[in-house]
C-alpha cells in the first residue's frame, strides 16, 4: 500500500518524475550528448528506486541533482523576487476582495445620524492635550485636534478648501481628511480639517483677531468607517429597512445639479425605504409603506421620537421640504410610487438629510452593496449595522 511505502522510495519517485518535467521543458535546448545523458541519469534513478536499498537511492538521485543544476542556473537576488512576489499577490488578493466582497466607505455627513457618524466637530477653550494623547485619541476615537491661533493682529478675508491631492482618496482611508485654508490679511493658516466641518463647528465667530486670539480650537471626530458588502445583492434583491450604498450617476444631488455635461459620481449610504413599486407615505414621524406602518428594527428606532421630542437622537421621518427640487411626500397626503427597478432612499436624520425626497430614487444600476459593519473607529457604533 501507498501510506507503507519508504520514504526513501517515495523521494525517490518524485524526483525521477520531477526531472522528466525539466528535461521535456528543456528539451528543444539541448544538445544530443547532454540529452542523452540526462535520460540516463534519469534512467538510473528509477533503477534504483526499484531496488528500493536507500544508499543506492541516494546515490542516483545525488547524481542526478547535479545535472539538473546544469539547466537550472540560481537567481540573483531570490529573497528580493519572492517577496516582491508576495507583496504583489498580496495587493491582487486585496483588490479582489475590495471590487467583489467587501469595500471600505466613510461616512461624510450627518445624515444618517445617529445610527451613522459623519465627521462631528466640537468647539472647546482648552489647548489640545499632548502629543500621546491625541495619539491614542485619533486611534481610538479618530480624532483630530484644530488649534489656530493668530501669530499677529489680522483680519480675515476668506475660508477655503485646498486644492485636493493625487492621493487625497488614499488619505481618507486611513482618516486623513481634507484641508482648510483660513486667509488673512497678513497671514494664512492650514487646517487638516474639511472646510464644513471648520466654518460650521470650530472657527470663532469673528473678522478681526489680536495676536494670540484664539481664530479656531476644538476638536473633530473622523465619520465611521464601514464596510460594503458588495457579493450578497448579485444574490438576492435589496430589501426595506437596510442601510445600503449607492453611487450619485445620472442623480441630480446637490453635487451633481448644474453640472449636466459633467454628472459627477459620488457614494451614498443612506436607509432602503421603499423597493420597486411600493407605495409610500409620511405622516410624522411615522413612515407607510403601501398602506401599512413599516416594520423593523431601524424604521421602529427613526419612528421612536418626533422633531420636538426626539428618542435618543431619532426625530422620526419628516416630508419633503420646499427647497428640495422634487415635489415628493411635501405633506401627510401626498403618497409616491417607487418606479419599477428604482429603489428610495432616505437617511436616518429626516430632517437634516438631502435624499429621494430630494433627488428622487435610486435606479437599480446604481446600487453597490449594503453597509455591514463599522470597523473604526472604537465608538458605540462599533460593530454590526442595523
Amino acid at each position: 500500500m501507498f501510506f507503507l511505502t519508504p520514504r526513501h522510495v517515495k523521494y525517490g519517485r518524485e524526483f525521477a518524475k520531477d526531472a522528466r518535467k525539466l528535461l521535456a521543458y528543456k528539451r528543444d535546448l539541448l544538445d544530443a550528448e547532454t540529452l542523452s545523458n540526462f535520460e540516463a541519469g534519469i534512467a538510473k534513478l528509477e533503477d534504483a528506486v526499484k531496488t528500493r536499498k536507500s544508499s543506492t537511492i541516494e546515490e542516483a538521485a545525488a547524481a542526478l541533482d547535479k545535472q539538473c543544476g546544469a539547466f537550472v542556473k540560481p537567481r540573483k537576488d531570490a529573497g528580493l523576487r519572492e517577496n516582491c512576489e508576495v507583496f504583489l499577490v498580496a495587493i491582487i488578493v486585496a483588490l479582489g476582495v475590495r471590487t467583489y466582497f467587501l469595500q471600505p466607505f466613510t461616512i461624510p455627513t450627518g445624515s444618517m445620524f445617529p445610527t451613522l457618524n459623519g465627521i462631528i466637530g466640537t468647539k472647546t477653550d482648552e489647548e489640545p492635550p499632548n502629543i500621546v494623547t491625541r495619539l491614542a485619541h485619533f486611534a481610538w476615537h479618530g480624532r483630530t485636534y484644530v488649534n489656530v491661533v493668530a501669530t499677529t493682529d489680522d483680519v480675515i478675508t476668506d475660508v477655503r478648501e485646498v486644492k485636493a491631492l493625487p492621493f487625497t482618496d488614499i488619505q481618507s482611508k486611513f482618516g486623513v481628511v481634507s484641508r482648510t485654508e483660513i486667509v488673512g490679511r497678513r497671514n494664512s493658516y492650514i487646517v487638516d480639517c474639511p472646510i464644513d466641518t471648520l466654518t460650521r463647528d470650530l472657527i470663532r465667530p469673528l473678522r478681526e483677531f489680536k495676536a494670540g486670539d484664539v481664530i479656531a480650537r476644538g476638536y473633530f471626530n473622523t465619520g465611521d468607517h464601514v464596510f460594503v458588502d458588495k457579493m450578497s445583492y448579485h444574490f438576492r434583491k435589496p430589501k426595506g429597512g437596510e442601510v445600503f450604498v449607492f453611487n450619485t450617476h445620472k442623480i441630480q444631488t446637490n453635487e451633481n445639479r448644474g453640472k449636466p455635461d459633467d454628472w459627477p459620481s459620488q457614494f451614498y449610504i443612506k436607509r432602503l425605504v421603499g423597493t420597486p413599486l411600493d407605495t409610500l407615505q409620511i405622516k410624522p414621524p411615522q413612515l407607510f409603506i403601501n398602506g401599512k406602518l413599516a416594520e423593523g428594527y431601524g424604521f421602529g428606532r427613526v419612528m421612536s421620537g418626533t422633531r420636538e421630542n426626539p428618542h435618543a437622537g431619532y426625530a422620526g421621518y419628516g416630508n419633503g421640504f420646499p427647497s428640495f427640487s422634487q415635489i415628493i411626500m411635501r405633506t401627510p397626503d401626498d403618497p409616491f410610487q417607487v418606479p419599477d427597478k428604482n429603489y428610495f432612499a432616505m437617511g436616518d436624520n429626516s430632517y437634516h438629510s438631502s435624499d429621494s425626497r430630494d433627488w428622487g430614487p435610486v435606479p437599480q444600476q446604481n446600487i453597490m452593496g449594503r453597509g455591514v459593519f463599522v470597523y473604526w473607529p472604537f465608538t458605540p457604533h462599533f460593530g454590526l449595522i442595523r
